[in-house]
């Protein structure tokens, strides 16, 4: 720990404290999660040891980046470039008013991380504008992998307690644990209305029950007819049949025609398969500026 000064505490981690320091021989600025090691037998905690073993292998402009490992026998300290903020506080700065061309960099910019990610077989299961970083030349890189986990085949049984609430598709709601790339196509379409909206969540619920209820009444709630086997799904209870009275499109007014039907896209694949994901992408390009926007301009907003 020697090679680094450590400047100021920035936040907590899912699993320990954030500092931000500088390397006393280059001089940059990085990120330290320092990991909390319990006085029991278990060691490092297994969240960490995914995160590292992860990062090692996922090197792209868009993933935060994992430069060292430092050990010893009472901490664990991972080093991470730094990045200025992250999109939950570059939404806190915002006065309700967002440039449609900062929308369109940043979706662009997550969408091809998470591509990545997917053709690496790895689902990241907590993506939310907490673990999406910004750094000053308004790069988006995912973060916080602490929950992620490589998929293949067969489909495996994961845990249905992934996701932050907010961010969570219906079918984990209802307690689905066989599930692939589309558990994060679902946040990444709640994160694309949060970004229309200049930072204005899609479905705020307040607990599981209000979550559903929320995305029913948008959406309609769905059928077996709409949804075959839905009523399989290990904590599947029925609803009220709720028609949608408000769209997507209407929740989203500042958005193109053609970023509606992105939009829609995006979060209307329960049974997403990777080969929509590039489509989607693909898509995406299309209504993007020619260059992305300034980072100047970005933070000025």
């Amino acid at each position: 720990m020697q090679k680094y000064e450590k400047l100021e505490k920035i936040g907590e981690g899912t699993y320990g404290t954030v500092f931000k320091a500088k390397n006393r021989e280059t001089h940059e600025i990085v990120a330290l999660k320092r990991v909390r090691l319990d006085d029991d037998d278990e060691g490092v905690p297994s969240s960490a040891l995914r995160e590292i073993c992860l990062l090692k292998e996922l090197k792209h402009k868009n993933i935060v980046r994992l430069y060292d490992v430092l050990h010893s026998d009472k901490k664990l300290t991972l080093v991470f470039e730094h990045c200025d903020q992250d999109l939950k506080k570059y939404f806190d700065s915002l006065n309700g008013v967002i440039d449609l061309d900062v929308v369109k960099s940043f979706l662009y910019q997550l969408l091809r991380g998470l591509a990545f990610c997917h053709s690496r077989n790895v689902l990241h299961r907590d993506l939310k504008p907490q673990n999406l970083l910004i750094n000053e030349n308004g790069e988006l890189k995912l973060a916080d992998f602490g929950l992620a986990r490589a998929f293949g085949i067969p489909v495996k049984c994961y845990s249905a307690e992934v996701v932050t609430l907010w961010y969570r598709p219906p079918d984990v709601l209802f307690g689905a644990k066989l599930y692939t790339t589309s558990i994060d196509m679902w946040s990444a379409g709640c994160i694309f209305a949060e970004l229309a909206n200049a930072g204005r969540p899609l479905f705020p619920g307040s607990d599981v029950d209000d979550q559903l209820k929320r995305i029913f009444k948008m959406l309609g709630t769905p059928t077996e007819e709409t949804w075959p086997d839905i009523s399989t799904l290990p904590d599947y209870r029925p609803f009220p049949q709720y028609h949608p009275t408000q769209g997507l499109a209407q929740v989203t007014p500042k958005l193109t025609a053609r970023g509606k039907d992105l939009l829609a896209s995006v979060t209307q694949h329960f049974g997403y398969q990777q080969r929509k994901q590039w489509l989607i992408l693909t898509s995406t390009t299309s209504i993007l500026p020619s260059e992305m926007t300034d980072a100047n301009n970005i933070f000025q907003l």
